[in-house]
């Protein structure tokens, strides 16, 4: 296959699709999949984290406090999504490294259905439980009264991020990263703009951030759509593939929806120990959980864009190349933890001052970003992991893993650290947390690899038929067990 830059579209890729990742660098794919997911990420962290800015401009805890407990509500939404987008991106990817082009726009195209039905339902159950869900996370009094505004006007808006999200796991799929890039970054940019004249300029305060939240929505339906026409993706619904699909899809998409809702659960735990401390200790985790994703997206463009470059491989049965997806996404993590961490010890007391932190916040702030290294880089092995299963046909380990680190790894040692270290203590019993399971879920990620080997060799010898995209989640076990 001919070398196609970044960006490029050849025309066989817009009809039935090009196998990208089977051959060529490994580096070069991880990294160029990772930095333009990235750039997407950033883009859509850094908005929020600028929203957040603009919040805590109003001169009020409280309402910095309000965004953070609906931002924990919004995560459960945005964790069903992300769950449709990687069993679409992992059957797809499949099909196209299968040369199974049919078979992959008839899928795409069942789990666009499938989202659209969830993303709404998803919505009004949420919008149905705020109350108890809001007092549960410890939102009280003003806080609980502002929180319930903003997110009655943001989460109807769920509807468009869950097809929005899709569209860019669609694309990153098919090796259209930077396509994949424009649909976060048309939404960030929009919202760069729309944010401060509604929170400002008309006046609205956080009725006006949640209001940019809509608006950015609208914007990745529209970049997304456009994406996915100019690939050719999708084809018309026909309700018997929708049906007859879902079992398929259901299948990746499940457990990879209770992977997600791990670390919400795990969020809004810690926002509920946190909450003990006063609302400058929530403003301060507030801002740490809006700064983190920003400094670290490339952590999380990484889980995202190994997914295609595993399936891909997989379809073609090239197990070495998996096996060095692994390797290079490992030692770029630990590349890029280095350099964040080090930038976020320099700047802590710069930013602490930016969002208005004092005493308290600022402390805790300060204190993240100084032990943030240690801890992302073995949630970055986690997140590594965890793409690998949900695209081998294991996504029952992701789950257990995801669960262990949100239970196990974060209740016991946060409550500890609460006693004996007050809010630091929290931030520190959670980060002890990731180690174990950071470590255990990359070990288990190559015996995977290696056992799916074993199974293709095992039934055709030396020989190696790719399957098709249904035959290759057949094939994988139902559970990993076994592992």
């Amino acid at each position: 296959m001919p070398d196609v830059g970044e960006g490029e579209v050849p025309e066989r890729s817009r009809d039935e699709g090009v196998a990208r990742f089977v051959s060529g660098s490994i580096l070069r794919h991880v990294v160029v999949m990772s930095a333009t997911g990235s750039v997407g990420l950033m883009a859509i962290f850094a908005v929020d984290l600028l929203s957040l800015f603009y919040v805590s401009k109003l001169g009020d805890p409280a309402l910095t406090a309000a965004v953070g407990f609906a931002s924990i509500v919004q995560f459960f939404a945005i964790a069903i999504n992300i769950g449709l987008m990687i069993a679409a991106g992992a059957l797809v990817s499949r099909a196209i490294g299968a040369n199974d082009s049919s078979g992959g726009r008839r899928i795409a195209t069942s789990v666009t259905v499938h989202c659209m039905i969830a993303s709404g339902l998803l919505a009004a159950f949420l919008l149905a439980v705020l109350d108890p869900l809001l007092s549960a996370i410890g939102a009280e009094g003003h806080t609980l009264d502002v929180a319930k505004r903003y997110l009655w006007i943001s989460l109807p808006s769920n509807l468009l991020l869950g097809p929005g999200m899709l569209f860019t796991g669609l694309l990153r799929a098919v090796g259209a990263a930077r396509e994949a890039m424009y649909v976060t970054l048309g939404g960030a940019v929009i919202t760069v703009f729309v944010d401060p004249l509604l929170i400002f300029g008309f006046g609205l305060g956080v009725d006006g951030a949640a209001l940019a939240v809509c608006v950015a929505r609208v914007t990745f339906v529209a970049v997304g759509w456009a994406g996915v026409r100019r690939y050719r993706l999708l084809e018309a619904p026909h309700l018997a593939a929708i049906l007859g699909d879902l079992p398929l899809v259901a299948r990746i998409a499940g457990p990879a929806v209770l992977t997600n809702l791990a670390p919400s659960i795990a969020s809004a735990f810690v926002a509920h120990a946190l909450s003990g401390f006063g609302p400058p200790a929530i403003a301060g985790n507030v801002v740490i959980e809006r700064l983190a994703p920003v400094a670290f997206c490339g952590l999380f463009a990484m889980s995202g864009s190994i997914g295609p470059i595993l399936g891909q491989n997989w379809g073609a049965g090239r197990f070495d190349r998996m096996r060095g997806v692994l390797r290079v996404g490992a030692g770029v993590t630990a590349l890029y933890v280095v350099v964040v961490w080090l930038l976020l010890a320099l700047a802590r007391e710069p930013l602490a001052s930016a969002f208005e932190l004092k005493g308290v916040a600022a402390e805790l702030f300060g204190f993240f970003c100084l032990v943030s290294g240690p801890v992302w880089f073995f949630n970055g092995l986690l997140f590594l992991a965890n793409a690998s299963f949900n695209n081998l046909g294991f996504p029952f380990i992701s789950t257990l893993l995801n669960w262990g680190r949100a239970t196990l790894g974060t209740v016991p040692p946060a409550l500890m650290g609460a006693a004996w270290y007050g809010p630091e203590g929290v931030i520190a019993g959670t980060g002890i947390g990731s180690i174990a399971f950071g470590v255990a879920g990359l070990a288990f990620a190559f015996r995977t690899v290696s056992r799916l080997e074993r199974g293709v060799r095992k039934v055709a010898g030396s020989t190696i038929d790719p399957p098709s995209a249904d035959e290759a989640v057949q094939a994988a076990p139902s559970s990993g067990m076994s592992l």
